[in-house]
């Protein structure tokens, strides 16, 4: 068994910053990297974090910085940076043999690529597993219960992790589906950008329950396709995921498909938002990589349009109404 106890973490961001302060909360060293010079600072002045979890007090354990060879002599990096930006800082972490834990969710646009792909290919002589699953960070930060699925090839480097990672508040299971974990993440963010947009339309609860349903077909369809476990996509890392932030506005992508509902530009309401909301960067990827294997996906085809500005709310919602009636299960 491996014990990891000098953890760092790559992103400042909300869901970094409450991962680090989950390790730290109890008086841990914990060294977290962010790029913004202003989040470094105030984290290390102020113990706090305004821009991304301004509402988080941080331990004193947690320190910041803007330099990845501060990271160096971590024993275990969590990294937690929107994966269009994933793979050049994975390129610029130090050498070493910490085990990589991905926290971001997505696909790479062009290469179709998950987190843990490109972890393996940029940092081959490296553990990498995935840690996903029902979360919102400001509940984490606050000590709030969580569970969540660690993923990793080794079964003991996943249960390693697993217990490094546990806190009596925070929960995750060992598992070895690292492709169902980083699948589920990735498409329950398009289904809840499609879930915000049913709630800023005001179609109904009734319509978000159907899409709830057969956005998981498209989910499980999908990841069946990739060697995915019917019961990873089942577990926290898919329905439950999904679950969390297809009913909450405190969903990055629910409130995004939110204002798309009400007829706002997807363009605008992002160039609002400080915080990534990932579906709207894997909704075309996972449309694509999905018709490139012939895999049937109208939900995550239609908020990918809708992403791009190339239909509006009301053509989408009839082009699906309008599909032929079929059996459930398919």
């Amino acid at each position: 068994m491996t014990s990891y106890s000098n953890f760092g973490v790559v992103g400042g961001g909300a869901w970094g910053t409450a991962l680090a302060q989950l390790l730290a909360a109890e008086g841990a060293p914990v060294r977290l990297w962010a790029r913004e010079a202003d989040v470094v600072a105030a984290i290390n002045a102020d113990h706090r974090n305004p821009l991304f979890l301004p509402d988080a007090a941080l331990s004193p354990s947690l320190t910041a910085t803007g330099d990845l060879a501060d990271l160096a002599a971590c024993d275990a990096l969590l990294v937690v940076v929107p994966v269009p930006f994933l793979r050049a800082v994975l390129a610029e972490l130090p050498a070493g043999d910490a085990p990589l834990i991905l926290c971001s969710k997505g696909m790479e646009a062009g290469s179709f690529a998950f987190p843990i792909d490109m972890a393996r290919e940029l940092a081959p002589g490296r553990p990498h597993a995935v840690l996903s699953g029902p979360t919102f960070a400001h509940e984490v930060a606050a000590g709030l219960p969580t569970a969540i699925t660690l993923a990793a090839d080794d079964a003991a480097v996943a249960v390693d992790i697993a217990r490094a990672l546990a806190r009596p508040h925070f929960r995750p299971y060992a598992s070895t589906d690292v492709i169902g974990a980083e699948i589920g993440g990735a498409i329950k963010n398009i289904l809840a950008i499609a879930c915000g947009i049913v709630d800023g339309a005001g179609l109904g609860l009734n319509a978000r329950a159907a899409l709830i349903s057969r956005g998981f077909a498209e989910m499980t369809r999908f990841g069946l396709a990739r060697g995915a476990a019917a019961e990873t996509l089942a577990g926290l890392a898919g329905l439950g995921d999904l679950v969390l932030t297809c009913t909450s506005a405190n969903s990055r992508n629910f409130a995004l498909g939110q204002g798309l509902g009400r007829g706002e530009a997807a363009a605008t309401l992002m160039a609002d938002r400080r915080t990534v909301a990932e579906g709207a960067f894997s909704a075309p990827v996972v449309a694509a990589a999905a018709h490139a294997d012939g895999i049937d996906m109208p939900i995550t085809d239609a908020v990918a349009r809708l992403v791009a500005g190339e239909t509006r709310v009301a053509e989408a919602v009839q082009a699906l109404l309008s599909r032929p009636l079929r059996t459930e299960g398919r």
